[in-house]
């Protein structure tokens, strides 16, 4: 491996790891607040310290997450909650839970988007996308929701994992909630081929998937998971920390021996 190959994926990963500290510190900051006020805390990035299944409706977690769910088609899992890729044959899955509004997902996404590609096209990983909301209830907004939904009316049309990599490739500042706006979803779904369709800008409009995400995102906190990205393969948490896409590969490749 070349000098500068070497420099480019420990970049990578000093921006994963510093986007996770940036969401520890946020977090710190929120739950001083919420003691500060005696309100009822929420699932923080480093600790959980309290779980609230529901925000304003403004921010789209309301208390319809207890409501009728409409899963994406092809949704897996006993709950329905993940959008599968990859081949069910896989002797690996790789479980990713995930918030397009969160910096730290997208640096995970850019350093490991072409490994995942590769060996999910390979036949030898399945991938399993949990969406959540994490940014929307630390920060406020509906960014993360609008964009959950929209990533599932990419999964009714069979391009989810175009529109992920589109969104990702695009995701906004974190304190710009420009996700909340449907007419930029829409917008940005014109860079997957056949996407755009009145089915597919009826979905995204009408939030057809909002309480799946909703849901998604009880079962985050219900599984006192610590943040976003969590990524789990074959049922053990990865330490983001000292993963590097060749670790990850060279671990799906002796599985599928």
């Amino acid at each position: 491996m070349s000098e500068k190959n070497r420099e480019g994926k420990r970049a990578a990963r000093e921006r994963l790891a510093a986007e996770r500290e940036k969401q520890k510190a946020a977090e710190k900051r929120r739950r001083t607040l919420i003691v500060g006020a005696s309100v009822v805390c929420v699932l923080g990035l480093a600790a959980v310290i309290g779980v609230v299944a529901a925000n304003s409706g403004g921010d789209g977690d309301s208390d319809t997450a207890s409501g009728p769910v409409s899963a994406p088609q092809g949704a897996a899992g006993t709950d329905k909650l993940a959008i599968p890729v990859g081949q069910d044959t896989a002797k690996s899955t790789l479980t990713i839970w995930e918030d397009f509004r969160c910096p730290a997902c997208k640096a995970f996404e850019d350093s490991y988007r072409t490994t995942l590609h590769e060996l999910t096209d390979a036949g030898k990983l399945k991938v399993e996308y949990h969406l959540v909301t994490l940014i929307d209830s630390n920060m406020g907004g509906s960014g993360s929701l609008r964009a959950g939904n929209a990533a599932g009316c990419a999964q009714d049309a069979g391009k989810f994992r175009d529109y992920h990599d589109v969104l990702y490739e695009n995701q906004p500042e974190e304190t710009d909630d420009a996700f909340s706006k449907n007419s930029k979803l829409l917008d940005l779904a014109g860079k997957v081929d056949g996407l755009t369709t009145d089915t597919f800008t009826s979905c995204v409009n009408g939030g057809k998937h909002d309480t799946w995400i909703q849901k998604s995102y009880k079962k985050f906190q219900d599984d006192k998971l610590s943040g976003t990205p969590t990524v789990i393969l074959n049922g053990k948490t990865l330490d983001l920390n000292s993963l590097t896409p060749q670790k990850l590969k060279e671990q799906v490749e002796a599985a599928d021996k």
